[in-house]
């Protein structure tokens, strides 16, 4: 008895360890970050990044298979035949029979029942004024694979900024909605016990009730609005969205750090723009394009030599020693010119043209743009903090009318509804300087990614 009631708590013990070692192994992992945490952690582990990532990794081996093509090749050919029909040729009888009559042929078989060869050849590319230009070509490549992942890299810092300020609206603004429900709920308990003494009406009751029921229906959708906020966050990361993640950051100090006056006077280096980069890029493609098809109409010169040896029999016998096998090389040189295509090329070449003339175009535009969406950007980012400022006074002012209309209605000076007016007033100023923090860090962002700030530089092994 006393061993069966030993091996039962054993087992209960490997049990229960199993079961919290399974829980370990699957409890969804936790992470804290501040902003800056939350950005280095995005460029190496969100989505776009690892494949803008391996965009370039594609680009450097783009760019050996080009070059790859100019440098020597070497090929190699095994062959094996089996005459199942040997071909024959007619020959004049006489040659076999002296005593043949003249005219008369004979049936002579030319070929071994079986053969083999094996054959190697190396081939080199001289001359070829497209391989000079697919190598152009395969560098301008490069350069706009590493511009668009430094592009991705901003639009990701951008887009974890965005949402990590997001996150902290929406708490903030939890919070605040639940202490101002709480801090009404006091009032309408307190109004109540007044009516029901006959001190007050009942239309101050209901004022306020109102009042609560929207609050709480507020608070309701903000709370399931940071669930979103989380996820898009997190989403913006790489992490997964069972994880559990924590911001060690307000949205009040982040705010304040945000502000840099400095940014708002900043001179636009148009080089700088990563959208300056990638248009340079696309125009340098198609500058190729044009020059490619004009050194279509160039010879191309290349050469070979090739070494091979065969052996023949009437029996398999090419895995034996002795026998014989007889060797055979070549050394050559081929010039390819271009003559005539029926004007074909020409056309070829004048479309390349006009699509290189048509990326001028585009990329002056673009410049344009640039410093458009630049003074935007920069205006927008002033005003941000234009109405930061001003919205953290209209609050300290509803506040204090607030309560100023608070201790009125306590008092029986103020009616219900001047107090709804006055809280429903402070309700709004709260909303506006929660906006205007978000407002100020995601416009500062805006404006850093036009600039190209902080530069992200991809350096290659």
């Amino acid at each position: 008895m006393r061993s069966t009631i030993i091996t039962v708590m054993i087992l209960f013990g490997y049990a229960f360890a199993k079961a919290q070692s399974t829980t370990d192994t699957t409890a969804p992992q936790s992470y804290s970050f501040t902003l800056e945490e939350a950005i280095n952690y995005a460029l190496e582990n969100n989505y776009q990044a690892i494949n803008a990532k391996r965009d370039i990794a594609k680009a450097l081996k783009q760019k050996w298979e080009t070059t790859s093509t100019g440098l020597p090749q070497i090929n190699g050919e095994a062959g094996y035949n089996y005459n199942i029909k040997i071909p024959q040729t007619a020959l004049p009888a006489q040659i076999i029979d002296p005593d043949a009559q003249p005219g008369t042929f004979v049936a002579v078989p030319f070929a071994p029942r079986q053969s083999a060869n094996l054959t190697a050849t190396l081939t080199q590319l001289i001359f070829d004024g497209s391989y000079i230009v697919a190598l152009e070509a395969s560098q301008t490549f490069l350069d706009f694979s590493e511009n668009a992942n430094n592009k991705t890299k901003l639009e990701v810092r951008k887009g974890v900024i965005n949402a990590y300020g997001g996150v902290l609206l929406a708490q903030e603004n939890v919070d605040i909605l639940s202490k101002n429900l709480e801090n009404l709920q006091e009032n309408l308990n307190e109004t109540e016990k007044i009516f029901e003494n006959g001190l007050a009406e009942e239309e101050d009751v209901e004022q306020l009730q109102i009042t609560a029921l929207q609050l709480q229906n507020q608070l309701n959708s903000a709370q399931r609005q940071v669930e979103i906020a989380m996820d898009m966050f997190q989403l913006a990361l790489g992490i997964d969205l069972a994880a559990d993640v924590a911001l060690s950051e307000d949205l009040e100090s982040l705010a304040v750090k945000t502000i840099d006056l400095a940014l708002t006077g900043q001179n636009l280096d148009m080089e700088q723009a990563v959208d300056y980069q990638i248009a340079y890029n696309f125009t340098e493609q198609r500058r190729l394009e044009y020059k490619l098809e004009r050194a279509k109409a160039l010879p191309r010169v290349s050469g070979f030599v090739n070494y091979g040896t065969q052996a023949f029999d009437e029996d398999f016998v090419f895995f034996d020693s002795s026998t014989p096998w007889f060797q055979q090389s070549t050394a050559g040189l081929s010039i390819q010119v271009p003559i005539f295509s029926s004007l074909g090329r020409t056309a070829r070449t004048q479309r390349a043209k006009i699509a290189y003339d048509q990326a001028l175009t585009d990329f002056e535009r673009t410049q344009q743009e640039i410093k458009l969406n630049y003074e935007s950007a920069q205006n927008q980012y002033q005003l941000a903090i234009d109405t930061y400022l001003t919205n953290k006074k209209n609050l300290a002012l509803a506040e204090r009318v607030e309560n100023k209309n608070q201790i009125k209605f306590q008092e029986g000076i103020a009616s219900s509804f001047e107090l709804r007016q006055a809280q429903t007033q402070l309700y709004a100023a709260q909303g506006d300087y929660l906006n205007s923090m978000f407002q100020v860090i995601t416009n500062k962002a805006a404006l850093e990614t036009i600039l190209n700030t902080p530069e992200y530089i991809i350096t290659r092994d």
